[in-house]
This record gives C-alpha cells, structure tokens and sequence, in this order.
C-alpha cells in the first residue's frame, strides 16, 4: 500500500483517538502495556512504512541545469543563435551560444551550492525513543514505531510520533512548533469530547513536540504522514507557492524587449528593401540589428548580480534556496511574522514582579540564564523592607520547585518545566545562591502541579520550623491566604485587592502565578494528601516570552523602509498585544483579531475577511489553516508578502507567500517549504536580507540600464546611417563583440556594486512596477541616444573626409568601447554623481574597465582577431581625440542627474506602513 493510499484510507476511517477510553484504544491497536512482539512490530512495519515524513528530493544537476534555459529571453537568443547558423555565421552562431551555456553554468553552479547550503542545514539528529516491546524496555530509532508500540517519555525527549496517553505524572509538553503556544501544556489521560482543536487535547501528545517536565507512557496511535505534521505537510503540498517578484519583471521585460527587437528588425528590413537591398542581405541586416538590440550579457550579468546578492545574504546568516528569490525580499510590502520563536526567544521568563503592597519590581535578562538583575520600577530605593520581601518571594519560587537550573564552565542548562527554570532563574537575579538554598532545607514533603489543583506545594524543615511553599494559580491560592506581606509587616488578606493586581498584569499580557509561604504544625505523613496551612501571600510574578533583544530595531528599520509587519500567532490574544505594543507593531487593542472572530465571518472569499485582515495587525489564536487564508488574503489586498516562521504551523502560510523565511533551527517541513532560511533564527537578519534584495535589485537595474542603453544606441546609431543613406557602421561580429566580450565585462563588474545609502529610507516598489520606470526609460533615451549620436557624427565625418568604410569602421568601434567604459561609471548610480561615489565601493569595475579596454587592444594588435573583427592599431592623436569624444557621454549623464537634482528613484521620506 502507498502513502497517499494509507492516507486516504486513514482518512475515511479517522479515528478520534483522545475521545476512546483507554481500553477501547489498545483493543483497536491490538496492543497491550507490555508492547507488540518484534513480529507484530515489523509486520506493521510492512504495513504502514517508515515513521519519517516523505522526503523531497533535491533536484538533480541536469535539471538545475535545464531549469537555467526556462526563460524567454533565452529562447530569443537561442531563435538569433539558430538564424545565424542558417546563414553560416558562425562566428555570431558561436558567440550567442556560447553566452547562453555560460549563463547556464554560472546559474546552475550557484543554485547547485545554495541547494547543498539548504539540504545541509536542514539535516537533523536521529531521533531516538525510548519504547516496551514484548515486556522489555528498549531503545530503538523512532523511524522504526509503529502504530501500536508503547512510548516512554522523559523531560527532554522529542515525542517521535502522535501517542495517546496512558500514564502521565506532571507531564507538560512544549507544542510551540504544532500550535504556535509559547508555554508548556499539562499533558494527562482521560477520555475528552470528539470535537476539540487539536491545542486542546490534553489526552495527547503529538509529533514533532518536546516533553519538558514530568513523564509519561502512551500507544502510538499515527505515524509518518498521518500525523498531525504530516496532514499539514500535505496542506503545504497541494498549496500553490507564490512566484518571485524578479521572475515576473523579467518575463514582462522580455516579452517587451522581443517586441521591441522585432518592430525595429521589420522596420530597418522594410527601409533597405526599399533602397534595394538584396533579401538576403536583408534577412542577415536584420539579425545583425537583433543580435545588437537584445542585450546577451544581461542574463549573465543578472545571474552574477544574484549570486553575489546570495554570497552576501548567506554572511548576514541568510541561505537562499532558489536564486531567483534573491531580491523577493527586496520587494516585499509586508512580512507576517510568527510571534514564538521568531519574534520572542520561546522560553518563558518572569519579567515583572508585583508586591501585596502595589510595589513593582522589573526584572531584566531574558531566556534560560540567571543573568540579570532585580530592579523598582518606580526608580525609587527599593528599600530594605521591600527588597526582603522579593527575596522572600524568589525563595519561595526556588523551594516550591522541581527545574534545574544549572551554570557550568560558563554555559546555562536546564532542564524541567519552563516556569520552574524561569523562577530558578529568578532567584539568581534576585542575588540568591540557588543551590545553596535548596540544600540549606530538608524537603518533607510534596505536592506536584496538577491542571485540577492548578498548584503545587513543598513542605520542608528550616531549623526547628516546619514551613510551606507554594505556587499556583491567585484564584486558587487566595482561599488559602489569611495575611499578605507587605513594607508594615503582615496585614490581613485584601482579596479585592490582590484580584485587581491580577486584572492588571493579564492586561498587560503576563501569565501570572501567586508565591505563598506558610508555617505548617506538622510534617504531614507520607500516606496523606497533606492539607495547606493558612498562607502568607508574597505576591505575584508575571511570566512572558521575551522579545529577542535586537527585534525591536530590527521592525522599525522596517517600518521606515515601508514595510508593514503584522504578527500571527496561537497564543493569547492579550499575550500577542502585549508583544506587539511593545515591538510598536500595534498600538491599540482593537488592531488585534482573534481565529474565532475571523471564522465568524465566513469563508475567507467573503470582502468582510479581505477587510478585517487589512484593519488588523495581530492575529492571536488562529489555526494554520487560517494563517493560510491571512497571507492569502493579503496578497489578493496587493501586497508582497514574505511569511516568517520556525514551526509546522507555519508551513502552509510560507509555502503560499510571495517569499517564506524559515528559522534554521525549525522543523523540517518549514524549511522544506521555505525559499529562504534565516540560519541564526533572528528577525534583524530578515530585514538584512530585505536590505540585500533591495541592493541585488538595484544592481540588476544598474546592469539592464547599462546594456540596453549600449544596445539601443547600436540601433539608433544603424538607423541614423541607414536614413542617412551610409554604409552600416558595425557588422555583426562586431555588435556581438561590442554586447558579450566589452560590455559583458563591464556589465558583471557593476553587478558587484556595493549598496548605496538610504535603500532602507524608502518604501518598497509597487508590486505591479517593472525595471523599465520613468526613471530608466528616460536615463536610457538620453543616454542611448547620445553614444548613437556621438558614434555617427564620428562615422559621418570620416566617411565624407575619404576614409575607407574598414578604416572608419575600426576607429567607430573604438570609440564604442571607450563610450561604454567611461558609461559604465554613470551606471554606479541612477540619482548620485558618479564623483561622490567612493572607488572603493566596486575595485572590480575598475578591473572590468581596464579588462574590457585591454582586451579590445588586444585584439588590435592579435593577427586572427584582427582579421576576424575587421580592427587595427591606431595612432596617439586618434586615441586623444575618440577618448574626448567619449567624454561627453560623462558631461550629458551628469548635467541630467543635476537637473532631476540627484533625486532617489524612488521616494525618500520614511515610510511607516503602519
């Protein structure tokens, strides 16, 4: 049986495995406490395959390298490449072919790489289980379960496959990467209803989740692609992945240009038919002017710009997959980022600490570690009598305990639920020296946290004392406290007071947990479920999952550059806005829509969802599915959307994105579905790579301006001869030696263009605006039309003063070469002075430069080329007066920059896409 066979079956025969009792679920499995027989084991081996998702492959060298042909500007080339043969040129036959293979080399080289670059990050460990086979306990690779074995699970393992629980003690279970929760989830047995998000089926644990605290035994109920990574696997699958940006200006370029090159080809053709003309020499004129207008060191070039674009984002930690996708980053309008992981660090930490007196306490630091420091809000003295009872409450945290938390040769590991090591984390800022607390007592006693109790408890000996620690829920504590701690010494219990404290932090978006302390009469007997003495309340700590330290610039660099950033998460509405204010992605409550609150409009087709989607910038609470239809529905809105994210849940969304981003360290189905992968996991480097994609793009320009400038002044300058009734200035050999060896050159030298300031100053392009704006329609016109000019005033003159065509014809040429070297310095930049760029920016256009003059004298002097390009050696006092010509092509760029006043392509003001 196939997997898309077992599929289909596993879907018409679902079962809801966490609303059978536990009886019911071995019955069906066919299983028992003691495990299947190895027999059994792998006959459902057989049966139902390996338990690993369905690898993509990556694709092979000859495809990479036919895919590098998938583009109408090559079949241009490929349709003037195979006239030229028909005409036995075979120089110009040999020359186009070649460009072509070399485009394809170069293109299949750096995808090849960034292939293997991708393919290597995202090899994970072998993940190992922990399962009972025929009575026995064993370890056994966990592509090996199968349906029906039973798993053992620990702190710290990665659950291999979906289970049904049967056993749990204290079991929490991080799910961050399955439904986007930030915090552990309490993990036990039981029987629930049929018809529960998967986020709340606490009765199971699914792949691809990690066990934090506690442990627990369960029967492996689904495995490979009928998981619940799997079934959103086959969402990504069957979704439709958004093109990038470049692909779709490229394609409209060329189509422009073919036009372009085949209305001039017609209309020269039709001019020298009607001066009489042999067809022949027609049909081969108007190849000439093809081979002239089409510009073939533009698909070189533009693949070197990419690379180079590549090379750079992979040092600012950015690894492209496809090189097309270089600049998608460049153009995007808008990045839908997941909070968990990506935004925040994932780990949870107490971040605010609120006395019974109203005295508040910030606490810095972020994440697993005890680095960091206790500190009044209100920039006041804490005060001795305050400071005490901070230490009395981080005490408590650090007794009532059963984390670790642990510096050795100094690195922080921990191990244990995320709220334990957060308050152990805690005590140490607080100035506590937490191994030497906890040893200092001897702990009597326990009571371990449990959803029904929604607590925990330790009883323990301090001297002659027997005393209490407790943590839990306000609601729940609060009828066990009688007095509250606080600067006067102990007053009784205000209950209204302390709940209003607690509507203040869940405000603010903080998991609150309340610290109690107590004096228990007795060590309670071990038999006994103890009972909890009249407590002291010492106040409250309020839990968040910090922001990564550098996210706060990294979102406004992209708000000034024009980008909206929006978040979408799993968690609490009011957790996600808490986020979201701080990071100034949202200012007001009501920017923030819920799953539920999306699902009451209707499908999402409805113009009620379009709308709330656009008037929103949180989105808390939804389901990977709806994530889908968010980015969806941003896109139909117009925007270039880049999708970021680390988790399962993430995959459909960045698979339908114009551009997904995937964190290194995230699951592989992300990665898998990604074009990009951020290899450090940290939001700053997305919006670097949105700096390197504006950069790669503007370089493209740069090229494209170059080359199709060059490659219309040849027109201009062949129908300037033709009106004029002249010979034709240039042959074919030597266009196609003017646009592939010299400008060539020229044109992969720029593409190493350094970026310019202010490229994160302006908002991001129109998603509908191609390369050929205003700007580079008028540049082009000008500057085209100026080389043209200067060359035929050049031809004209030598022709009516007695120069034999091959003699002029060598200087004309000449003075090309020189045109499009001193050209290429304009093309640094579309608004600046060539003379307020610094040389250091690109030394390797000055190598083109001199390499592209040197060859071109070389073959001056070089018998074969000579013959074959119809060139020669030229006086001192030519060299002077073509090198002043060429000059004026530096003069016309420059006085036109001033006129435009060195303006930016693009708006300068900042934008905040708010």
């Amino acid at each position: 049986m196939t997997t898309n066979e077992r599929r289909s079956q596993a879907k018409e025969h679902a079962v809801p495995w966490h609303a059978l009792r536990e009886d019911e679920v071995m019955q069906k499995l066919q299983s028992s406490l003691q495990g299947l027989t190895e027999d059994e084991a792998a006959e459902r081996l057989e049966e139902y395959g390996k338990n690993a998702l369905p690898a993509h492959l990556p694709p092979t060298l000859l495809r990479i390298f036919l895919r590098q042909f998938a583009s109408p500007l090559i079949y241009v080339l490929l349709a003037a490449g195979i006239i030229s043969l028909v005409l036995a040129e075979f120089t110009d036959a040999t020359f186009i072919f070649l460009v072509i293979l070399l485009n394809a080399v170069i293109g299949t080289f750096q995808e090849w790489q960034a292939e293997k670059s991708a393919s290597s990050l995202q090899e994970l460990l072998k993940i190992y289980a922990r399962i009972r086979r025929g009575g026995d306990e064993r370890t056994v690779p966990s592509e090996d379960l199968v349906p029906g074995d039973i798993v053992l699970l620990e702190s710290g393992n990665r659950i291999p496959a979906d289970i049904r629980l049967l056993r749990a003690q204290s079991l929490t279970v991080d799910e961050s990467l399955l439904t986007g929760e930030s915090h552990a989830i309490e993990k036990r047995p039981g029987v629930l209803a049929a018809k529960i998000p998967v986020a709340d089926r606490a009765n199971m644990a699914f792949a691809g989740s990690t066990v934090m605290g506690g442990r627990g035994t369960g029967v492996v109920v689904a495995t490979g692609s009928l998981t619940q990574i799997g079934l959103i696997a086959e969402t990504v699958s069957t979704t439709e992945m958004g093109r990038p940006p470049l692909v779709i200006r490229m394609e409209e370029f060329s189509r422009k240009i073919s036009i372009a090159v085949l209305a001039a080809a017609a209309l020269v053709g039709l001019i020298v038919l009607l001066q009489g003309m042999a067809f022949f020499d027609v049909f081969f004129l108007a190849v000439a002017l093809a081979v002239s207008a089409i510009p073939e060191g533009l698909p070189v070039a533009m693949t070197v710009a990419l690379s180079i674009a590549t090379s750079r984002m992979a040092k600012r930690n950015v690894i492209v997959r496809q090189l097309a996708a270089v600049e998608s980053l460049g153009s995007c309008t808008a990045i839908a980022s997941d909070k968990t992981g990506t935004l925040t660090v994932n780990q949870q930490t107490v971040r605010t600490i609120l006395l019974p007196s109203g005295r508040r306490f910030s606490v810095t630091g972020a994440g697993y570690a005890g680095e960091g420091e206790v500190s009044a809000e209100d920039g006041r003295d804490g005060g001795e009598s305050a400071w005490k009872q901070v230490e009395r409450l981080a005490t408590a945290a650090v007794l009532c305990n059963e984390g670790s938390l642990l510096r050795k040769d100094g690195e922080w590991s921990h191990q244990g639920d995320a709220m334990d090591v957060a308050l152990l984390a805690l005590g140490y800022k607080a100035g506590l020296d937490v191994p030497a607390v906890r040893q200092a007592i001897s702990l009597e006693a326990e009571r371990p946290f449990e959803s029904e109790r929604r607590y925990a408890a330790v009883w323990y000996r301090e001297e002659e004392d027997v005393r209490v620690a407790v943590k839990g829920a306000i609601e729940v504590l609060l009828p066990f406290c009688e007095t509250m701690a606080t600067e006067e010494g102990s007053v009784p219990i205000d209950p209204s007071h302390v709940e209003a404290q607690l509507l203040d932090l869940s405000e603010s978006g903080y998991r609150v947990l309340a610290i109690a302390e107590g004096r228990a009469s007795a060590v309670p007997g071990s038999e006994e479920d103890p009972d909890i003495p009249p407590l002291e309340l010492l106040g409250l700590a309020g839990f968040i999952d910090p922001i990564r330290p550098d996210v706060p610039e990294a979102i406004d660099r992209a708000h000034r550059a024009g980008v909206n950033v929006v978040m979408i998460t799993g968690d609490h509405p009011a957790t996600a806005f808490a986020i979201a204010r701080e990071l100034q992605i949202a200012d007001a409550p009501e920017e923030v829509t819920t799953g539920a609150e999306l699902e009451a409009i209707g499908p999402p087709d409805l113009p009620e969802f379009l709308t709330r989607v656009r008037q929103k910038k949180v989105f808390a609470r939804v389901t990977p599915l709806q994530k889908l239809h968010i980015v969806e529905a941003l896109r139909t809105a117009g925007a270039f959307v880049a999708v970021t994210g680390d988790g399962v849940n993430d995959a459909p969304a960045l698979r339908t994105a114009n551009i997904g981003v995937a964190m290194g360290s995230g699951t592989d189905v992300a990665k898998d579905t990604a074009s990009m992968i951020v290899t450090d996991d940290n939001f700053s480097s997305i919006v670097a790579g949105i700096e390197e994609g504006r950069y790669a793009y503007d370089n493209v320009r740069k090229v494209t301006y170059l080359l199709i400038s060059t490659g219309f002044s040849e027109v201009v300058l062949f129908m300037a001869a033709l009106i004029a009734g002249l010979p034709i200035p240039l042959v074919a050999v030597q266009l196609l030696w003017l646009n592939l060896v010299t400008n060539g050159i020229q044109g992969a030298a720029l593409a190493f263009e350094a970026g310019e300031p202010g490229a994160m100053q302006r908002p991001p392009r129109k998603p509908g605006e191609g390369i050929f704006n205003d700007l580079m329609i008028k540049q082009t016109l000008v500057s085209g039309i100026v080389i043209a000019f200067v060359a035929f005033g050049l031809w004209y003159w030598l022709l009516h003063n007695g120069w034999a065509e091959a003699e002029a014809r060598n200087l004309v040429i000449l003075l090309m070469v020189l045109l499009e070297n001193f050209h290429v310095f304009n093309c640094r930049s579309e608004y600046r002075s060539l003379f307020r760029i610094p040389i250091s920016n690109n030394y390797f256009l000055i190598g083109g430069v001199i390499a592209a003059q040197g060859i071109h004298i070389l073959s001056m002097y070089i018998p074969f080329l000579q013959e074959t390009l119809g060139v020669a050696p030229v006086r001192l006092g030519e060299w002077i007066l073509l090198a002043l010509l060429a000059s004026i092509i530096l003069i016309v760029m420059e006085i036109f920059k001033r006129v435009r006043g060195y303006r930016s392509p693009h708006p300068q003001e900042a934008v905040r896409a708010r």
